[in-house]
């Protein structure tokens, strides 16, 4: 596969399992970090921080099975 789309693989598969991760546990975060739809609040913000640690633990993984690839 070409570098352009490994990368929207792992940002899809990040976004998909960032989101899928938050709304889990939106119920059990305090009510200024639940997101309330078609608004810019705190749980937006909430929701993209799970999504970008999603992201780089693909990459870390990613990352250190291609190094291991190569040795």
């Amino acid at each position: 596969m070409s570098k352009g789309v490994t990368n929207f693989m792992h940002a899809l598969v990040a976004v998909l399992a960032g989101n899928a991760i938050y709304f889990l546990l939106e119920r059990y975060l305090p009510p200024a970090a639940r997101h309330e739809p078609f608004r810019m609040d705190i749980g937006m913000v909430v929701d993209f921080w799970v999504c970008l640690v999603v992201f780089g633990t693909i990459k870390t993984v990613a990352g250190r099975r291609r190094d291991s690839g190569k040795s």
